[in-house]
């Protein structure tokens, strides 16, 4: 068995070097794919949310966050009051996670 042949292969192989920019390639696309799968989605998700708080208005029926189900009696800058069975209730709107059905007028679809 002749160990310099196995050797020279390995000390061939060991000299190639890559360019200096190529290390950084795979840690670009984890990058890339993170941003696609976490940090995207999370905003606008964000987005749809603030734009469902900036909707609310008096009679929209809505389920918050903790899972009180109640109708909008009125919204001030950063609460809302709500009025569920025979409670009035004031909750913030970051609380109110969903409208099940817009006061009259105006339809839900946009």
């Amino acid at each position: 068995m002749n160990l310099n042949t196995g050797t020279a292969i390995l000390g061939d192989a060991a000299t190639q070097q890559q360019p200096g920019w190529a290390m950084f390639v795979p840690i670009g696309l984890m990058i890339v794919v993170f941003y696609f799968i976490m940090i995207r989605p999370q905003a606008k998700k964000a987005k749809a949310h603030a734009a469902l708080l900036n909707t609310l208005r008096p009679g929209d029926k809505v389920i918050t966050s903790s899972g009180i189900v109640g109708t909008v009696v009125s919204v001030k800058d950063k609460s809302v009051a709500l009025r569920s069975a025979e409670t009035k209730l004031e909750v913030l709107k970051s609380a109110v996670s969903e409208i099940t059905e817009r006061s009259g007028g105006e339809s839900s679809e946009s």
